[in-house]
């Protein structure tokens, strides 16, 4: 699934400069973006399209493998002033 994300970013952003964290539970895969702030606009798009339909993807995927996917993009410069 993770694979499936990256391919998916990549196409978008044109870039690599990214980072997913990713949890899987039994029934559910979570999966953090984290970006530079200047890729974050492609990510989420306009009125957050391109985030949902990435969302929609990952969803269709893991409805195959009966698991919930939840996706968050954050900014590198969150993630650095986290503790």
């Amino acid at each position: 699934m993770k694979d499936l994300l990256e391919f998916i970013l990549k196409g978008i952003t044109g870039k690599d400069n990214f980072v997913i964290e990713e949890e899987v539970n039994e029934d559910a895969y979570s999966f953090r973006i984290i970006l530079e702030p200047d890729s974050i606009g492609l990510i989420i798009g306009k009125g957050g399209k391109t985030i949902k339909a990435v969302q929609t993807l990952l969803r269709v995927r893991g409805k195959l493998e009966n698991k919930k996917v939840f996706v968050n993009v954050s900014s590198k410069e969150d993630s650095s002033s986290s503790p």
